[in-house]
């Protein structure tokens, strides 16, 4: 049967065609420039400095705290600068740039083998010093994924191929193109926790992917295949425990607290990689697409610059409207093309003005619509009003922060009302206020 969840929408699928039948290409550039605040938690800090030489695979950011993990050079060649940039947060973040020399010259590397004969010991410390995190847009390091505290246990480890979001296929190529590194890379996870079955979950709107991936998963050991529903957000994590196990993450918890763990399917391959090859995550797969002249799936390696990436692919067809890391339901509009794309960027989206153009609010007309479609059930006609007096109080109270910001209550809101982007100002404002206060009792 086909897995689904409460809630929910359907955006038009034809934003994926022109890049769904785009086999992957490589491209390398003769700069890039490496942030080191690519994953949740603390950023790593720079371990070099301009005038270095560095080959491919260095260590040039070193982790910090329980979150943290390392960020390693992706191309070899010169340290150009050592500086701090805006990027898409407040704050500025700290780069490194290199320029290339084309020579790719690696580290040593130290691979441990086949997964299925790997020591499980070693498998969560060689995720952690590859720097591998969520590649699937959340940035949330595998290691600590994979990391149980006392008491809990993870029985399930879900692949989430579901890729739900607008324009993206690169996840859809990877697991047409290297389905057997998806499937090492769960067996690792999987090992790794003691965890008794495996499961890749894919919408039903891929049937070739999905049938890479039954043949790939064929003759190992306690993995499968679940067919979904294609509805967005499917590839939400929640939303995905539900659709595959029937359970319901609690608010405030985690998924291992229920005893499952989410990895997206381009970090099951980055684990196989860090494995197999002992090779640290360096590139990844982004579908470049929209108002460019030839849309693609592109492997590139981390930092590329974002108006390189976008020559690749024949340029402009029109001046831009926006560019955004990521699809149109959660993606994030660069405020400058010369930012680089980072561990999560699984899309860049160009949009003409037309399709860029904001749209004006109109007046609430009590349809329900926002709260039929809510994959969490929250009452979002509410949680808006309280957002729009400053109310944060009250929107805590209507648990505003259980909102993922997928987007489906703006999707379906026939008065065009900003609900998402209201939501996602009173959670910062609410985590703002919370941190204050936990800082005024120290």
């Amino acid at each position: 049967m086909k897995a689904s969840f409460r809630g929910g929408v359907h955006p038009a699928h034809h934003s994926k065609r022109p890049t769904r039948y785009q086999p992957i290409q490589d491209f390398v550039s003769d700069t890039v420039r490496i942030i080191m605040s690519m994953h949740i938690g603390a950023p790593s800090v720079p371990c070099v400095k301009k005038g270095d030489q560095v080959k491919v695979g260095q260590v040039i950011g070193e982790p910090v705290g329980a979150l943290g993990i390392p960020v390693h050079a992706s191309v070899s060649g010169e340290v150009v600068s050592v500086d701090k940039i805006s990027y898409l947060g407040a704050e500025p973040v700290q780069c490194i740039t290199i320029s290339n020399d084309f020579t790719d010259t690696w580290v040593e590397l130290h691979p441990l083998g086949s997964v299925e004969h790997v020591d499980p010991a070693l498998i969560v410390p060689a995720i952690k010093n590859a720097g591998i995190c969520g590649m699937g847009g959340a940035s949330f390091p595998t290691h600590v994924k994979l990391s149980p505290r006392e008491g809990q246990k993870c029985h399930v480890i879900i692949a989430n191929g579901a890729e739900c979001e607008t324009h993206l296929t690169a996840d859809h190529r990877l697991m047409l193109e290297n389905s057997i590194r998806i499937v090492d890379g769960l067996r690792a996870a999987m090992r790794a926790v003691d965890a008794e079955e495996g499961i890749i979950a894919i919408e039903d709107n891929k049937p070739d992917a999905i049938a890479a991936m039954q043949k790939a998963c064929h003759g190992r050991e306690n993995v499968r295949v679940q067919v979904l529903r294609t509805k967005y957000p499917q590839g939400g994590e929640k939303q995905l425990i539900q659709a595959v196990t029937g359970k319901q993450v609690p608010s405030g918890k985690l998924p291992l607290d229920i005893g499952v763990v989410v990895l997206n399917v381009g970090t099951c391959a980055a684990i196989a990689d860090a494995i197999i090859d002992g090779r640290p995550l360096i590139d990844r797969i982004t579908t470049v697409t929209g108002a460019v002249a030839q849309p693609s799936n592109l492997r590139l390696r981390i930092g590329t610059i974002t108006q390189d990436i976008i020559g690749e692919c024949g340029g402009f067809l029109d001046s831009p409207g926006k560019i955004c890391f990521g699809g149109a339901m959660t993606g994030l509009c660069l405020p400058d093309p010369t930012l680089p794309m980072a561990k999560s960027t699984n899309g860049i989206v160009v949009y003409t003005p037309e399709d860029a153009a904001s749209v004006e609010e109109e007046s609430c007309i009590r349809c329900g619509k926002c709260v039929s479609v809510c994959p969490i059930g929250l009452n979002a006609f509410e949680i808006k009003l309280a957002a729009d007096k400053d109310d944060i109080e009250k929107a805590r109270r209507l648990s505003v922060q259980d909102c993922i910001l997928c987007g489906c209550c703006s999707f379906t809101c026939p008065a065009r009302r900003w609900l998402t982007a209201s939501f996602k100002m009173a959670k910062q404002k609410i985590a703002a206020k919370d941190k204050a206060k936990g800082g005024s009792k120290k």
